[in-house]
């Protein structure tokens, strides 16, 4: 048998029903979530998270940023894949301007 010990730690009662709430969704207990995180941190040797000491709305913007190229290049990657990369400008706001006829 494997020689266990108990940690206490204390959260907010609204979090620790989120979190029991989140647990149960996935089909695990709290004690099995918390023992995968200690040992994500201790197999990488680092938190699965970032600490940071940015302003939260610095990290929305560089967020929202980061989430507008994906897409940009999402986009572009299906526009190769469909054959239209070489439309001009003339010629996608004229598909714009169709679709919202049909619509």
């Amino acid at each position: 048998m494997i020689n266990t010990v108990n940690i206490t730690v204390r959260v907010e009662k609204e979090t620790k029903k989120q979190f029991d709430s989140f647990c149960d969704n996935v089909g695990i207990n709290p004690t099995a979530a918390v023992n995968m995180f200690i040992k994500a941190v201790l197999r990488t040797r680092q938190l699965p998270f970032t600490v940071t000491d940015v302003d939260a709305r610095e990290i929305d913007k560089k967020q929202y940023k980061e989430r507008a190229v994906e897409s940009i290049n999402r986009m572009r990657e299906t526009s190769v894949l469909n054959g239209n990369s070489k439309m001009t400008l003339e010629e996608i706001n004229a598909e714009i301007e169709a679709c919202r006829k049909e619509a």
